[in-house]
């Protein structure tokens, strides 16, 4: 590509520094990505893509140093604030966006960390503190890429891969949920409430983070000062995250009303139990109140003197519990 492509404004790079603690770099042109090694090193007429880490102080240092970024874009990429948010400075975007950290073992973790981003006319640079699964995405879709790119091209590629990867844990979840579901109608070793919280706390934090991101984007939507270039991408972006906001809904309300069902029937098994008690106890109320009575130690009980009292107390007993028993099934408290 020549280096007065449309859209590209040569880059100014810090002289004289180290360079970041770049963790990968690409250049990217109709011909195709390459990588970069070299942050100094102009970007012949592509637009280029710097992901730093924020731990190293080399980065810190660059960034302050990185006058053509306003003040303002340089502040929020170094501010230890980690709340979503988003500013517009003449023609750069710069954002604060959330997303599911990974560990080098582990793609896919419950702890959120925060992605700052950078747009400007020629340049992209994204800058993290802990390792984010949407950078992964974001190379290597970037080191495929052919054909024209620029910056509304980086910044949908940025926020579809955060999306993708909240999609592809909502589908997870939704898929649990349905393993839980089918276990539940099959009626083999039922699950209780309590065994939803695991997936009922990672939905809250898939919630948060998407309505985090929309509020985002749905200022940047509204602020004039946005370049015009990046509007139709920032529309899009904004439908896509309401599209994946109305899935995470559809799977809470799916959870909702599983645990609705669960708690239903762990009554029912409750108001069973406290009903066969009931009975149990109603029967043997009289039988209690009998044998209560011959062990009283009084003079003048019946049977007291005789070689078979207790048979008689026993038969009384019985006979006073078949009595409650009879009773209550002419009242209706035995059809259940």
């Amino acid at each position: 590509m020549a280096k007065d492509a449309p859209g590209l404004i040569p880059i100014e790079l810090p002289h004289g520094s180290m360079g970041p603690g770049l963790i990968w770099g690409m250049d990217a042109g109709a011909d195709g990505a390459f990588a970069v090694t070299d942050c100094e090193v102009p970007p012949d007429g592509r637009f280029r893509w710097l992901h730093l880490n924020l731990a190293h102080q080399r980065t810190r240092r660059w960034i302050e140093q990185f006058e053509p970024l306003p003040a303002a874009a340089r502040e929020l990429l170094l501010s230890a604030d980690t709340h979503q948010r988003a500013l517009v400075d003449r023609d750069t975007v710069a954002c604060v966006l959330h997303d599911f950290e990974r560990d080098f073992d582990v793609a896919d973790t419950a702890r959120i960390g925060g992605l700052r981003m950078a747009l400007m006319p020629g340049l992209m640079i994204t800058a993290r503190l802990h390792p984010i699964r949407s950078a992964d995405i974001v190379r290597n879709r970037l080191s495929r890429w052919v054909g024209t790119f620029g910056g509304p091209q980086a910044l949908e590629l940025l926020v579809s891969a955060i999306s993708e990867n909240m999609a592809d844990i909502c589908r997870s979840l939704s898929a649990e949920v349905q393993h839980v579901e089918d276990v539940f109608l099959d009626a083999r070793d039922p699950p209780k409430a309590r065994d939803l919280i695991g997936i009922r706390r990672r939905l809250a934090q898939i919630q948060r983070l998407i309505s985090g991101m929309r509020g985002v984007f749905q200022r940047l939507e509204k602020d004039e000062d946005l370049p015009e270039d990046l509007l139709p991408t920032v529309e899009k972006i904004a439908q896509r995250i309401q599209s994946l906001d109305a899935d995470v809904i559809g799977v809470q309300s799916q959870l909702r009303l599983l645990r609705e069902e669960l708690d239903i029937q762990e009554s029912q098994r409750t108001n069973q139990n406290l009903y066969i008690l009931s009975i149990i106890t109603a029967l043997m109320l009289p039988a209690t109140l009998v044998t209560g009575i011959f062990g009283m130690n009084t003079g003048g009980l019946p049977f007291a003197n005789g070689p078979y009292g207790t048979l008689h107390a026993a038969l009384m007993a019985g006979g006073a519990a078949i009595a409650t028993y009879l009773l209550l099934r002419w009242m209706g408290f035995m059809r259940r």
